[in-house]
């Protein structure tokens, strides 16, 4: 039954809808937004995504280079991009050497993992000295933590001061905090899960439907999400800019080398 189950899953994961659905998500969207903003006076060299998925936040140029630990997701986004380059690569072990990346771009993946320290080093490691960038997004707030963030795998939601903490002991300085997502977003993550969890739960043999009928069911669905979060992004982009800091469910950070952080380096190599 989980063999049938997981086989049907990835073979829903491969479609091209699918994808086109998964890129229109608000959340997405406006998260994708805030990073070509945060970029937008830069001029960047050649930039890395950690973490990237199916739906990278950066457009497909010349410059990027798209990693994921999956092999799967990454040979799904290789034909999907026109440009740039793709590496399938643990984000606590990059395979790449130190000093490579002007800019490194990593969102919604270090609540992901046990040891997010690591992969904040090994992005120090790789990045420009003393003039890279990363920006990343994470969840914001541990009184927000719910069954959606456990639902999706995350370990933890971070308080401001230790994101900060994190980002700066591995030698980066923050320079920028943009507020991504208010609680109209929490809200409606905790309803979509709980309304996904009880779809799941009684529609057992939705798999045994023919084709043709599962294939107008999945085209109604995605043009109705389409269209509800085109709408809806607007009302989260507002939620997100009148509530204060602290009110922010998903925050960005851009953060620069240090001064201190390039003499540890120095002085280590």
């Amino acid at each position: 039954m989980v063999r049938r189950e997981t086989k049907s899953f990835q073979q829903f994961f491969k479609e091209e809808k699918y994808l086109s659905l998964k890129n229109y998500l608000y959340n997405y969207l406006l998260r994708k937004r805030a990073v070509k903003k945060c970029l937008k006076n830069d001029r960047p060299e050649l930039m890395l995504e950690v973490g990237s998925g199916i739906s990278p936040l950066i457009a497909d140029t010349g410059n990027i280079v798209y990693s994921d630990i999956s092999f799967e997701a990454i040979s799904i986004l290789k034909q999907t991009r026109a440009r740039g380059y793709y590496v399938v690569a643990d984000g606590t072990q990059l395979p790449f050497k130190a000093n490579t990346y002007s800019h490194v771009i990593c969102s919604e993946v270090l609540e992901h993992l046990k040891n997010d320290r690591n992969v904040i080093v090994e992005i120090f490691r790789i990045l420009k000295k003393p003039q890279g960038f990363l920006v990343v997004t994470v969840p914001h707030r541990k009184r927000y933590f719910g069954y959606d963030d456990r639902y999706v795998k995350h370990y933890r939601r971070y308080e401001l001061r230790e994101i900060k903490e994190r980002l700066r002991s591995a030698g980066l300085q923050p320079i920028f905090i943009q507020k991504v997502l208010g609680p109209l977003e929490k809200i409606t993550m905790l309803l979509v899960v709980f309304l996904f969890a009880i779809f799941k739960r009684d529609n057992p043999a939705q798999m045994t439907d023919g084709p043709a009928l599962r294939l107008r069911r999945i085209d109604l669905m995605i043009l109705v999400i389409k269209w509800a979060n085109q709408f809806y992004q607007g009302y989260v982009w507002l939620d997100a800019k009148i509530m204060p800091l602290s009110f922010s469910t998903v925050i960005l950070i851009k953060s620069k080398v240090s001064h201190e952080g390039c003499k540890s380096y120095d002085t280590a190599n």
